[in-house]
């Protein structure tokens, strides 16, 4: 098949189709979760098994996504992965029981581990710094689709024909995929070719993948607390192994001297936070709706859509208001108010105005996206191009662990609040203690983020030189008031933006 040149518009679509599918599958699951319950005589509670099996795929098999694509070549490691994460889907929808669909989801989380980061590092390799805003707005608007129209979507599956066509639709988006792949991308291969870290790869498995079943057992009570505290045992020692090893190794499977780049450390600790309060938003919410609220998963699905929607009008105004507000601002301000209203979320009641959950939802998942924006725009802001690869799969590694994380504290925190309360099964309290216990974690985001610097990024928002050179002259003494200066920028910043629109 002859391959066309492609746009970096064109390139960001092509990896937005494959983070779409990808995106649709999780949201669609997670408002069929009650139905396959049902189906499969299990506890809702221990379906989260089936989101952290995936998951837990993805954290174990990221690490290895960039050294495969320089390897192989990223167009050849890309179409590969979209035809096993379309497989995976298959094999679910055949699932006869919870350990099939587990095995099939990891089947699954394998080819999305290679997947959308490989995708991304095809991105970043292709554009210049100045255009990453917009062609991450591009990059995430279908993938905002799937959000959006996942929930109703799964929920007239559900309600109306049978949970196992929600797997069947990612085939023919998948066969696209693969079509458009092969016509459009590059081949990009490292031209140096180094050694292969598999004594790493073995050493972050084994530590990933202990330490995210060690903390999904024991939040639902699956095993012994000897074998959950063996589990997280195993998984710290390793962990220690690896970082051991990494020092001493020239090309470590996940590259720990990147945490030396400001920026990017920041985004790490920072987006490891607020990640943890978006991997529980999908778990609970659902649940909460459709076992406190009585509602069906339709009628579900309708109401949790609505947060995608709010992150789907934030790639509008991305641009603006990163060019505003800056990076550090963005990421404090922001994180609050985005943690704020998931907080909110634990006062949901059925007497609610309907209205006030659109609203409160749609507020949030605006300022979570642009929060979001901010910390997967940054966190590449003064990485060299040679180690883009190495950048890409330590972050998305740490992307999906903390998502994971979420999901095990939520559900641990759902958990503990039954079993206190002596209940058969979650009612509404239960589940605002489980949205209260994940705040407190996402509120270290905003916290994280008065480190970084004034001027952080100022190439990737597109910020005016004289706006660069006035953060620098105030960026000392920011740390020691931090709240009152970020204050004092918002107000000139929206001043700024003002008389240029006047000039």
């Amino acid at each position: 098949m002859p391959r066309k040149p492609a746009s970096t518009r064109t390139t960001a679509l092509i990896v937005a189709a494959a983070m779409f599918m990808e995106m649709l599958d999780g949201t669609v699951l997670s408002t069929a979760l009650p139905a396959m319950a049902r189906s499969f005589h299990a506890d809702p509670l221990n379906m989260s098994v089936a989101l952290t099996s995936y998951l837990l795929s993805l954290a174990v098999f990221i690490p290895a996504s960039g050294k495969v694509a320089d390897r192989l070549g990223s167009r050849t490691v890309f179409a590969a992965a979209i035809a096993l994460f379309t497989l995976g889907s298959v094999l679910c929808g055949l699932s006869t029981g919870l350990p099939f669909l587990v095995a099939a989801r990891i089947i699954q989380g394998i080819g999305g581990a290679m997947m959308v980061p490989v995708g991304r590092l095809v991105l970043l390799r292709t554009i210049p710094k100045a255009e990453l805003v917009s062609a991450m707005a591009w990059l995430l608007v279908p993938a905002t689709i799937g959000p959006v129209v996942g929930p109703p979507v799964g929920g007239f599956i559900v309600t109306y024909l049978n949970w196992r066509w929600i797997f069947g639709m990612n085939v023919p988006i998948g066969l696209a995929g693969i079509v458009l792949v092969l016509r459009y991308i590059d081949e990009i291969r490292e031209p140096e070719k180094r050694p292969f870290d598999v004594p790493g790869l073995g050493l972050t498995a084994v530590s990933l993948s202990c330490l995210t079943f060690g903390l999904e057992m024991g939040s639902r009570g699956a095993a012994s607390l000897r074998v959950t505290a063996a589990l997280l045992a195993i998984g710290v020692v390793t962990g220690v192994l690896y970082i051991r090893h990494a020092r001493l190794h020239p090309d470590p499977i996940l590259d720990l001297r990147l945490m030396r780049i400001p920026t990017f450390r920041i985004s790490v600790y920072a987006g490891a936070c607020s990640r943890v309060a978006a991997g529980a938003m999908p778990f609970l919410l659902p649940l909460m709706l459709q076992l406190g609220f009585g509602m069906s998963a339709v009628a579900s699905g309708m109401i949790t859509f609505v947060s995608a929607v709010g992150s789907l009008l934030m790639r509008v105004t991305a641009q603006p208001m990163l060019r505003a507000l800056g990076y550090r601002r963005t990421m404090i301000w922001v994180g609050m108010l985005a943690t704020f209203l998931f907080g909110m979320t634990a006062a949901f009641r059925p007497d609610w105005p309907r209205s006030a959950i659109y609203g409160l939802l749609l507020l949030g998942g605006y300022f979570q996206s642009l929060q979001f924006m901010a910390y997967n725009t940054i966190a590449y802001a003064d990485i060299p191009r040679e180690r883009m690869s190495a950048a890409t799969s330590f972050y998305t590694t740490f992307q999906q662990l903390f998502l994971s994380l979420g999901i095990a504290t939520s559900a641990a925190a759902l958990g503990a609040a039954v079993a206190i309360r002596g209940n058969a099964g979650p009612t509404l309290p239960d589940f605002s203690v489980g949205f209260l216990v994940v705040t407190v974690v996402a509120l270290g985001a905003p916290l994280v983020s008065l480190w970084l610097a004034p001027d952080a990024g100022a190439e990737l928002s597109g910020r005016l030189p004289q706006q660069v050179q006035l953060l620098r002259t105030r960026r000392r003494g920011t740390l020691r008031k931090p709240i009152i200066r970020s204050g004092t920028h918002l107000l000139w910043a929206a001043r700024q933006v003002w008389r240029r629109r006047q000039a």
